[in-house]
């Protein structure tokens, strides 16, 4: 049974999140995006894991229902960490998602980070005075079959391979309990082809997720599995074998919309493809103060593979633009406008999720919700047709599928 997983969102107690997201606005949302089974995010507050346990029921599998919801969505337990140390003569920051088969699993390791002295009632991603080796053996002894996977990889300040505060193997991150680590997620600022160009990442299945600090942006990344048990520990087997009939494709932004793809200063406006940084010596050249590395560059430093190259075993991938950014594109306005959002939301109820619209949708379904322009338009993006500006130094970057020759209405179409 095909079932779209996004394994890394947040709550309303998270820093920087829509306070209305609660486990109904996770669930009304990931109906209308077409995930199935989304993670209730930020299991290690307090307050928020006791919302869990009150309105989560498990059903034995590993996912849980909530209570009184008929959208058919599912839940899985999971939260996203930050570590910070020093190791290896540095200071280390990185972000690394845990998930979880059971709710008693997951008070053995909130009990465990508390005993440690961790706060975790400061956030709805705490920071941990420890090493992510000392992470993943806490995880390890509350429940084996719980996991650890290192977030948003390759961006600069929090990650394993980030430029600012990283490493260069994850074998440098978790010693000899590298092992242990068998997914890792790509992050909105890379894809899989960058990831390939290190075959030192062959073995880890990599995943996509959305990240999501509010309702709209569930799924955004996703990944796609056929589930003949629907269960939490064939999930799992499904990741560790990478097994291609069970882990089908992930969904990816085109990584140039993400925020740290490209090298440079965003106050200073300056954006620079690695080669450019290179020539620059790094030096920004409004401030002449160091630029921010971006992921690119990074992988483009530690790759032993042409970019592109696909290794044995891949599992492939699709990228998307998010509907409410074509729609808003093709009206000309943000994607957060009123018309933008009544047009999305009509074309849901017209031809299903987003997901399904996105990926899925012939072009006679396309066209029977959406404009015509914005159905050619998603047919562009599927075929990666889209012009790209990459994103830097926290600066998101922008995809175009529309051109002034591809475009034959205006904004002032009449909405459905």
């Amino acid at each position: 049974m095909k079932t779209i997983i996004d394994f890394h969102i947040h709550s309303k107690y998270a820093r920087a999140t829509s306070k209305n997201l609660d486990l109904q606005e996770i669930a009304r949302w990931s109906k209308i995006k077409g995930v199935d089974i989304v993670s209730c995010g930020d299991f290690t507050h307090p307050r928020w894991f006791a919302e869990i346990k009150k309105n989560l029921t498990e059903e034995g599998s590993g996912f849980l229902t909530l209570q009184g919801d008929k959208s058919g969505v599912r839940f899985l337990l999971g939260t996203e960490v930050a570590c910070i140390y020093r190791h290896r003569d540095a200071t280390r920051r990185l972000h690394h998602v845990i998930v979880a088969p059971s709710v008693a699993s997951v008070e053995k390791i909130n009990a465990a980070l508390t005993a440690r002295g961790c706060k975790l009632a400061s956030d709805g991603r705490p920071i941990l005075g420890m090493s992510s080796k000392d992470l993943l053996q806490i995880v390890l002894e509350a429940d084996a079959r719980s996991v650890v996977i290192p977030a948003h990889a390759w961006t600069p300040w929090f990650a394993i391979f980030g430029s600012k505060s990283g490493y260069d193997s994850p074998e440098e991150c978790f010693e000899d309990l590298t092992p242990h680590v068998f997914a890792l997620e790509t992050g909105l600022s890379s894809d899989p082809e960058m990831n390939w160009a290190l075959s030192k990442l062959d073995r880890f299945a990599l995943v996509s997720n959305s990240d999501a600090h509010s309702g709209p942006k569930i799924g955004r990344e996703a990944n796609v599995f056929d589930l003949s048990d629907q269960t939490y520990d064939e999930l799992m087997q499904a990741l560790r074998t990478k097994d291609p009939k069970k882990f089908l494709y992930t969904i990816e932004f085109f990584p140039e919309e993400g925020m740290y793809h490209y090298d440079g200063h965003r106050l200073c406006g300056v954006s620079m493809s690695p080669a450019e940084t290179k020539r620059a010596k790094g030096i920004c050249p409004v401030c002449k103060k160091p630029m921010t590395i971006g992921v690119l560059n990074r992988v483009d430093n530690l790759h032993d593979r042409e970019i592109g190259e696909r290794p044995k075993g891949a599992i492939p991938f699709k990228k998307i633009v998010p509907l409410p950014e074509i729609v808003a594109e093709y009206f000309d306005t943000s994607d957060q406008s009123k018309k933008v959002m009544q047009l999305y939301l009509e074309a849901i109820r017209l031809g299903g999720s987003e997901l399904r619209l996105l990926l899925d949708a012939t072009h006679e379904e396309l066209a029977g919700a959406l404009p015509e322009d914005v159905a050619h338009a998603i047919e562009r993006m599927r075929q990666g047709a889209v012009e790209r500006t990459p994103g830097y130094d926290g600066k998101y970057g922008s995809i175009s599928v529309f051109s002034n020759t591809n475009r034959t209405h205006t904004s002032q179409r009449k909405l459905l």
